[in-house]
């Protein structure tokens, strides 16, 4: 029988073209929308993961209380035991230290006085360490415009956005201004290795990157961090385990009421990330209900008329003997197979769309200034393999349902006046 409508469906294209082209630009919308929300706030969490906040993170309770202000005063201390312990506890988990720090880049001419100056956000990181993936998870070597990758203590990593504005060129001495650890003036002189620019403008203003022990022999931070991140190894965010490591890990320290205990947070408890993932998933499944809805609406309507258009089809098969739910139950099939036909192509046309968005993306930066959350400028889609069959969910749902409603009228008709209508 599905072989007999499938030819019924092929040869009839004013009962099928419509629905097919309508059931398409649903899929078609659903696919794209769904993969690039899906590659927004993916990337979202990516980046605020890489360069922030780690799948958990590691801080004083001071230290958390005023992690805007990157209170360095009330860094972690004993960072390698701590590291230890941790690596023991939870091998799950890559650890790595970071400092953050904020200061002012001078620039010095040929006589070495000041010809520029500028503010600077830094971070300290792990450059050196044989094994390091810390380049790597912040995309370090994919943004570097100019140089390289500091080699040795005492190289910089610069943003090319300062680096142009001051006319900085690899190998030219700066100094980096700022306080210790305990309060007191620190300068320290780096040679600048690379300059890199990551698409993101908070970083891109005036960013300066450092190995970690040059951070904490500039800053008088010997052994001492200002975060620990931990990251799952397979690179993976899991909300479930986090919390498991978290609550094991603050259960350590309950009792402990110092307030430069360590405390452990999630990413999802950091700068607002789980409003962001629970807005992630209410779009996907909002978006999937409003296209099932919406091209149920205009299904229904489009199988009304073509009911009104095979009026005398449906009375012809009821005054031959063909049963009312056996006609119903062949609409229904019948609107199914058009369903598949038109979801493949909005599916396959979808694909497409998402691919490009995911290769090239769209580029929002002049929109997205400001914000307090980091944001990748260009917003990409992210294929998953829920992109290969999520439009079929509204595709052949709503289809068979605007065909249900519509069909109904069939039990209307009343075989007795079959012969008046049909004029026989």
């Amino acid at each position: 029988m599905i072989q007999f409508l499938l030819k019924g469906i092929i040869r009839d294209k004013n009962r099928s073209v419509l629905p097919v082209i309508v059931i398409s630009i649903g899929v078609f919308l659903t696919v794209l929308f769904s993969a690039w929300f899906k590659g927004i706030f993916g990337d979202m969490i990516n980046v605020n993961a890489n360069f922030s906040t780690g799948h958990v993170k590691i801080m004083t309770r001071a230290y958390a209380d005023n992690a805007e202000q990157m209170p360095n005063d009330l860094a972690l201390m004993e960072a390698g035991q701590l590291i230890n312990s941790l690596n023991a506890e939870f091998p799950t988990l890559e650890w790595v230290e970071r400092i953050h720090f904020g200061g002012l880049l001078d620039v010095p001419g040929e006589n070495g006085e000041t010809r520029a100056q500028g503010m600077a956000t830094g971070q300290g990181i792990d450059f050196f360490t044989p094994g390091s993936r810390e380049p790597e998870r912040m995309n370090i070597p994919g943004s570097i415009v100019q140089g390289g990758l500091p080699d040795q203590p005492g190289e910089a990593l610069i943003s090319n956005d300062f680096a142009e504005r001051f006319n900085v060129k690899i190998g030219d001495p700066i100094t980096l201004f700022g306080s210790t650890m305990y309060g007191g003036m620190a300068f320290s002189n780096f040679t600048v290795a690379g300059t890199v620019r990551f698409g993101m403008r908070a970083l891109d203003r005036g960013a300066i990157l450092i190995d970690i022990t040059d951070a904490q022999a500039a800053l008088d931070m010997a052994d001492a961090a200002g975060e620990i991140l931990g990251y799952f190894k397979d690179g993976q965010y899991d909300a479930e385990q986090a919390l498991q490591v978290k609550t094991a890990f603050n259960a350590k320290y309950e009792a402990d009421t110092d307030e430069f205990a360590p405390q452990m947070l999630r990413l999802n408890d950091q700068q607002g990330l789980d409003e962001y993932l629970a807005m992630a998933d209410y779009i996907s499944g909002g978006m999937t209900f409003l296209f099932i809805l919406a091209m149920s609406i205009v299904l229904w309507n489009t199988g009304l008329l073509g009911g009104l258009r095979r009026y005398n089809e449906f009375g012809v098969r009821l005054a031959m003997g063909e049963e009312k739910n056996h006609i119903y139950r062949t609409l229904i099939i019948e609107s199914l197979l058009i369903g598949t036909i038109g979801s493949v192509i909005g599916t396959i046309l979808g694909l497409a769309a998402a691919y490009y968005l995911q290769e090239y993306g769209i580029n929002f930066g002049s929109a997205i200034q400001g914000g307090g959350m980091m944001m990748p400028e260009v917003f990409r889609a992210d294929i998953t393999p829920e992109s290969f069959y999520i439009g079929f969910i509204p595709g052949l749902f709503s289809m068979a349902l605007g065909t249900a409603l519509s069909g109904i009228g069939i039990y209307k008709r009343r075989t007795a006046v079959l012969f008046k209508e049909l004029s026989v």
